[in-house]
């Protein structure tokens, strides 16, 4: 973490400001005015992008990915811009804890790899597009999205050290323990062989 600049009152409000951005369930949202249905009824019942790929439209999952990245980038940037790189930096936690646990879905949301792609974007331009190629290349060997997140996920603590971030290790350290946390049930499917392919619709 970065030296800790401001009073705890005020990175305590950018927590609930990252954390009620983060919580906005866009896949939700664009599934519905799509008219694709209640994505808690298709596939695996996730409210992110893979999922809403699931429905067939591969235009409301593209809009499902960006709006989801960048909540997590916009919580990040503007705690940025208004109070220092420590609200920031909480910022961008709190946006991917309000992703995972939205408080208007019951605590039920999404894995949270959009939104942290958006996060290491906004956090250092050069380790979010390491990050998206880690997961590229993850996916793209084995054609299973879950995959390429806990690539780039577990990437992200060594492209953070080693390409001049070295502040944000803290958060990358969370965010990942986060991901993973996410993915265990599609940890165990992939350790058993049963985890769908990109594109595959789940039974």
């Amino acid at each position: 973490m970065p030296f800790i600049e401001n009073s705890l009152p005020l990175l305590a409000l950018w927590a609930v400001i990252g954390y009620l951005l983060g919580s906005i369930p866009f896949g939700m949202v664009i599934a519905r005015v799509m008219n694709l249905g209640n994505l808690r009824d298709i596939g695996s019942g996730n409210i992110g992008a893979t999922n809403v790929l699931r429905t067939g439209n591969k235009t409301a999952a593209a809009l499902t990915l960006v709006f989801d990245a960048a909540k997590g980038a916009v919580a990040l940037l503007l705690a940025r811009h208004f109070v220092g790189e420590d609200a920031a930096q909480i910022a961008g936690i709190a946006a991917m804890i309000g992703h995972c646990y939205p408080v208007w879905l019951k605590f039920a949301g999404g894995k949270g790899v959009a939104t942290f792609i958006g996060i290491m974007l906004a956090l250092t331009w050069p380790v979010g597009i390491a990050c998206c190629v880690a997961w590229l290349v993850g996916a793209a060997s084995t054609r299973i999205s879950s995959m390429g997140a806990l690539v780039a996920a577990a990437a992200s603590t060594f492209l953070l050290t080693f390409m001049g971030a070295p502040t944000a290790l803290l958060m990358g350290i969370v965010l990942t323990l986060l991901i993973f946390w996410r993915h265990r049930a599609n940890i165990s499917r992939i350790r058993a062989g049963t985890e769908p392919k990109i594109g595959q619709k789940q039974a």
